[in-house]
C-alpha cells in the first residue's frame, strides 16, 4: 500500500505544510547535528547524476544519526541488467525506511510512491518536478527577503525543461507573486504553467531579453540550459550561451535583490558576480542541507 507521507510534487504539501517545513529547517540550521534518525536507514537511488542533491540528502541523514544505502549511478545498479523500477523499489523498500530517488523519466517518482510501502522523496524526475529544491528555494527567498508574500520574481533561461522553475511557480502560488519569464523562443515557459498562473490570478510577463529587464526584481532566478534534456544537439548549441549574467549588469538592480541558481552553473553566471553581495547561490545550496533534514524528518514522522 502506498505511503501517503511521500513527497513527489510540491503540490503534495499545502501552504501550512510548506511553512512548517521552513520553520523546521530554521531549527535544523540552528542545530544541525542530532540523533533523531538513530536506527533509521534512508536509501538514495540516483538513476541520473547529481552532486548537491544527493550529497545534501546523505549529509542530512548522517548528521541526524541515520544511515544511508544506495547508488549514485544507474550503471552500478541492477537496472543496468534490465531490472524494472517496480522490482528495484520493492526490493529496496525491504531494506530502508525511506527512499530518495532521482530518475530521468517524468512520473517515475509518482509511480514509485504508488507501489512503495515506505515514503518516496522525489529528488527530480525528468523535466517534471524537484520539490526539495523548491523548498530550499523558498527558504532562501524568505531568509533574504524576510517574507514570501508579494515579491517580484524573475525566472531566466531554460524555462521549458527546468523542473526547478516549474515547481517554484506552483509553490509561490500561495504567496501572491509577480513573475517575469525570460527565455529564448525554444525554451519558453510551457503553456500549462502559464495556464496555472492565469487560473490562480498570478500576473506574469514574458521576454527574450535579459539586460535591463530585472530592475524591479526581488529575486533573479538563473537556470542552466540543460544539455541532457535536448534530443537535438544543434538546438542546444543555438541556445546554450543565450544569457550570461555579468556583475556590471547588476548596477541598477534593487538593493535587496538576490540571485538564486539551482546549480550546477555552466556559463550563465559570470564568476565576476560571485563576489557581489547579491549573489546567494552558494548559500542557497547550503540551505539545502537544513531543508532536507526537515523533509526526511517529516516523511518519517519524526
Amino acid at each position: 500500500m502506498p505511503n501517503n507521507k511521500s513527497l513527489v510534487a510540491i503540490s503534495d504539501y499545502d501552504k501550512d505544510e510548506i511553512l512548517e517545513i521552513l520553520d523546521s529547517a530554521a531549527g535544523f540550521e540552528a542545530s544541525p547535528n542530532r540523533k533523531t534518525l538513530s536506527g533509521k536507514v534512508v536509501a538514495t537511488l540516483f538513476f541520473e547524476p547529481s552532486t548537491r542533491t544527493r550529497l545534501s540528502f546523505e549529509t542530512a541523514v548522517i548528521r541526524l544519526g541515520g544511515s544511508v544505502i544506495g547508488f549514485s549511478d544507474a550503471a552500478t545498479s541492477s537496472s543496468s541488467k534490465g531490472e524494472t523500477l517496480n522490482d528495484t523499489i520493492r526490493m529496496v523498500s525491504s531494506y530502508a525506511d525511506a527512499i530518495v530517488m532521482r530518475h530521468p523519466l517524468e512520473g517515475a517518482a509518482r509511480y514509485a510512491s504508488e507501489i512503495s510501502p515506505i515514503p518516496i522523496i522525489n529528488a527530480g524526475d525528468g523535466a517534471n518536478q524537484h520539490p526539495s529544491q523548491t523548498l530550499l528555494d523558498l527558504y532562501s527567498i524568505k531568509k533574504t527577503q524576510g517574507r514570501l508574500e508579494n515579491l517580484n520574481i524573475c525566472l531566466v533561461g531554460d524555462l521549458k525543461y527546468g523542473r526547478t522553475v516549474h515547481s517554484l511557480i506552483i509553490a509561490m502560488s500561495h504567496f501572491n507573486p509577480n513573475f517575469k519569464f525570460i527565455a529564448p523562443e525554444e525554451l519558453k515557459m510551457p503553456e500549462e504553467y502559464k495556464v496555472f498562473c492565469r487560473k490562480n490570478g498570478i500576473p506574469f510577463t514574458e521576454s527574450a531579453e535579459l539586460a535591463d529587464n530585472f530592475a524591479d526584481a526581488d529575486i533573479l532566478y538563473m537556470t542552466r540550459v540543460q544539455r541532457e534534456r535536448f534530443q537535438d544537439l544543434m538546438e542546444y548549441e543555438r541556445v546554450k550561451n543565450v544569457y550570461t549574467l555579468q556583475d556590471s549588469m547588476l548596477e541598477n538592480s534593487k538593493p535587496n535583490m538576490r540571485i538564486l541558481h539551482p546549480l550546477p552553473r555552466v556559463n550563465e553566471i559570470n564568476p565576476d558576480v560571485d563576489s557581489n553581495e547579491k549573489a546567494y547561490y552558494f548559500r542557497q545550496a547550503q540551505n539545502g542541507l537544513y531543508i532536507r533534514q526537515a523533509i526526511v524528518s517529516k516523511v518519517l514522522g519524526i
